[in-house]
């Protein structure tokens, strides 16, 4: 499979996400994670950013060895970052997790409930990459309240459609599905 960033290095998140929003893993703690190779050097070589925008305002890699984070379905994940929010209730928490093995990476909303993310830690980091630059570069996306609803939305088709060239299975359905689901709502 041919991957558009398939070179994504450090230095391409510290671009446009800033130094201090790029955290990668430590050697010692994803080795000993069930993990495919290529996602454990893609963590600790390349990184996690913090995406604005709703998707991640913490990365958080748990120390332990096994999976930590439970699902409601009573899967566990490794847990890899975390978007907080504050409610009058409390804190919300959203987060993503890599299935043990597989490295596909779920995104576990505050109650549970389990969407797919992309089918590995890889093409997850390339996704966030393209995303956040994309979306950080663009006026329409930026600023979508000073443009036409229309050019808007195109672009964000747009959008959708070179992240489905990433990761086509991460597009195969709506429901279950988190960028087609973020970027159907991100206007709203």
């Amino acid at each position: 499979m041919s991957l558009f960033y398939e070179d994504l290095l450090h230095e391409d998140l510290v671009d446009w996400a800033g130094e201090r929003n790029v955290e990668r893993a430590e050697v010692r703690t994803v080795s000993r994670w069930h993990l495919p190779e290529q996602d454990k050097t893609v963590l600790v070589s390349v990184g996690v950013p913090i995406v604005d925008h709703g998707l991640i305002s913490h990365v958080c890699f748990q120390p332990e060895a096994e999976p930590t984070l439970r699902t409601g379905d009573g899967k566990l994940l490794y847990l890899l970052a975390e978007k907080r929010s504050p409610f009058p209730s409390g804190t919300m928490t959203w987060s993503f997790g890599a299935e043990p093995g597989t490295g596909v990476v779920y995104y576990v909303m505050p109650d549970g409930d389990v969407w797919f993310a992309n089918s590995s830690i890889t093409l997850w980091v390339q996704c966030l990459h393209h995303y956040g630059l994309r979306v950080d570069t663009c006026d329409l996306l930026l600023n979508p309240d000073c443009h036409e609803e229309e050019a808007v939305l195109a672009e964000l088709n747009k959008l959708a459609a070179e992240l489905e060239e990433f990761d086509s299975a991460a597009f195969e359905g709506y429901r279950g599905f988190i960028w087609a689901e973020f970027l159907s709502r991100w206007l709203w």
